[in-house]
């Protein structure tokens, strides 16, 4: 049985400022919350429309009723569980290997997809600026299919982060430097630009190195490529280096 507090929590988690105040985020879905629970990430509270983790404690799962899962579900169509978790306390972070830094992405489905490429390419720092999308919107946490339990993601003064750092910063740029043919370090950071402006004239300054990825179309009319496409491509070629 869900109660009206209950809902009402849940409800407002949907918003920045509440996950903030409570230092609470939810998940959606046996995969995500499968993930999570495998992690450091605490679970606060299991909602499930049928018996699904047994490993959970009774007195952390609440059983509740199809309708009653699409009162608190943000998903078009609910799934048959949602749990609500702790927010971790920020690790410090580690300046070391490659980081990817992310220059106001805005749309929550292209976090989730970069904080998983993140995870496929043993990545395990990401970079947020403080105009960057919640990690722990629900959105994106459903985005990254768990994925948000293997990597530690910060939100910072971007541009003064890139002002102190010692390692080489990697921007994607249309007149940069092909990256086929670029010489790639297993250190550095690797800049991506917002989805409509690309990297901002601030942050563009603080990049040392500009690379694109070509265009091969006879045309050469497309404009750009989608900020988690652009991420596989470079975090690939980072690798295969």
């Amino acid at each position: 049985m869900l109660s009206k507090n209950q809902i009402k929590l849940i409800t407002a988690l949907q918003q920045k400022k509440y996950r903030q105040s409570h230092r609470l985020f939810f998940a959606e879905g046996v995969k995500v919350i499968s993930e999570l629970l495998q992690s450091a990430f605490e679970l606060d509270q299991l909602f499930e429309t049928e018996p699904l983790f047994e490993s959970v404690p009774s007195n952390k799962k609440v059983s509740i009723s199809e309708s009653e899962l699409k009162k608190i579900s943000v998903l078009s169509t609910p799934n048959n569980c949602l749990a609500v978790f702790k927010m971790p306390v920020e690790s410090p972070m580690l300046q070391n290997g490659l980081i990817v830094a992310l220059d106001d992405i805005r749309d929550p489905g292209n976090l989730g997809t970069i904080l998983r490429l993140c995870d496929w390419f043993g990545i395990e720092q990401l970079v947020c600026s403080n105009e960057t999308v919640d990690v722990f919107n629900p959105k994106v946490v459903q985005a990254t299919m768990g994925s948000l339990a293997r990597v530690a993601v910060h939100y910072v003064d971007l541009e003064q982060f890139l002002s102190q750092t010692k390692l080489p910063v990697f921007g994607t740029f249309m007149d940069g430097k092909n990256i086929y043919s670029e010489a790639l370090p297993s250190e550095g950071i690797i800049v991506l630009g917002n989805e409509a402006n690309g990297i901002s004239p601030a942050i563009e300054k603080k990049v040392s190195h500009k690379i694109a990825i070509p265009r091969f179309g006879k045309l050469q009319q497309t404009e750009s490529l989608n900020v988690a496409t652009a991420a596989a491509i470079v975090l690939s070629e980072f690798r295969r280096s």
